[in-house]
């Protein structure tokens, strides 16, 4: 208790609770009686405030000084010191923004997925030329029927690259329910808000330092690393373009996957075609 109020809401309450004169209140709490019925002669500042308060509604961003000058302009004269001790006890103090603004995504628990494109999950996967130069592969799979859909490597993925590779894929297979991906800085860029928010798609980002909540893909970065990445040696961006193309391309039509009873993704993805067309 600093404020002379908190004083006078303490002797108050102790008088109050306790029975006691606000005497033996003062000298329990060790204040002064003085400060405690001191009756303030300042004016009413009740008409000043409301309009101050009004001025911090319609301008949110508004600081004290450009609220004093809003003031001035309707009139309201006042010392700037004074509004400034009426602004802090209004506490009408502008809160610094806490960065800047990134896709939120959904946060609800992910269901397996039950069907073809009901959920894509995505992630980057980090290697290195020959020479020490770094560059990415963005890889993208569908959850249901583990085939990988895309891998674009490049040296630098921006979120705007990643939206227009998720529009081809929407072009050549229709749109998905559902994206998951992790927290990083493309993924939750402004270029993937607008995106969401012009498709409709649900981007569900999972709790950061989990990545066992994006497994299919986790899983699918280890093989593509084990068995291509780590398999290879690249000395240029074409070159790379081109054996991890070839790597797609027997990943989704030869190489058996043990999830699916050892079918291929292509395999398995024809199956589940023909059983709901037999339905």
């Amino acid at each position: 208790m600093v404020t002379p109020d908190a004083k006078r809401d303490a002797v108050a309450h102790v008088c109050e609770e306790h029975g006691v004169s606000q005497r033996r209140a003062c000298e329990v709490l060790q204040f002064d009686r003085s400060s405690i019925r001191y009756k303030s002669t300042r004016d009413d500042d009740t008409s000043v405030r409301e309009a101050m308060k009004q001025v911090a509604v319609n301008r949110r961003r508004f600081g004290y000084r450009r609220i004093h000058v809003m003031l001035q302009r309707q009139g309201i004269h006042i010392n700037h010191k004074k509004l400034l001790r009426l602004y802090r006890e209004e506490k009408l103090q502008v809160r610094k923004r806490g960065g800047r603004k990134r896709a939120l995504g959904t946060r609800r628990p992910m269901l397996l997925p039950s069907r073809i494109n009901e959920r894509w999950s995505l992630d980057f996967v980090n290697d290195a030329f020959t020479d020490g130069r770094r560059f990415r592969v963005l890889a993208v799979i569908d959850d249901y029927s583990r085939e990988c859909l895309t891998l674009v490597a490049d040296t630098s993925l921006s979120g705007m690259r990643v939206t227009r590779e998720l529009d081809e894929l929407i072009a050549k297979r229709g749109k998905p329910r559902t994206i998951v991906s992790d927290n990083g800085t493309e993924l939750t860029s402004m270029a993937v808000l607008k995106w969401c928010q012009e498709t409709g798609i649900e981007w569900h980002y999972i709790a950061p330092g989990k990545p066992m909540q994006n497994g299919f893909v986790e899983s699918f970065n280890g093989s593509f690393r084990d068995e291509c990445l780590n398999e290879t040696l690249f000395s240029t961006l074409a070159e790379a373009r081109a054996d991890i193309t070839a790597w797609k391309e027997d990943y989704n039509t030869q190489r058996p996957h043990s999830s699916l009873g050892n079918m291929t993704p292509s395999e398995y993805t024809m199956k589940m075609i023909l059983e709901k067309q037999a339905a």
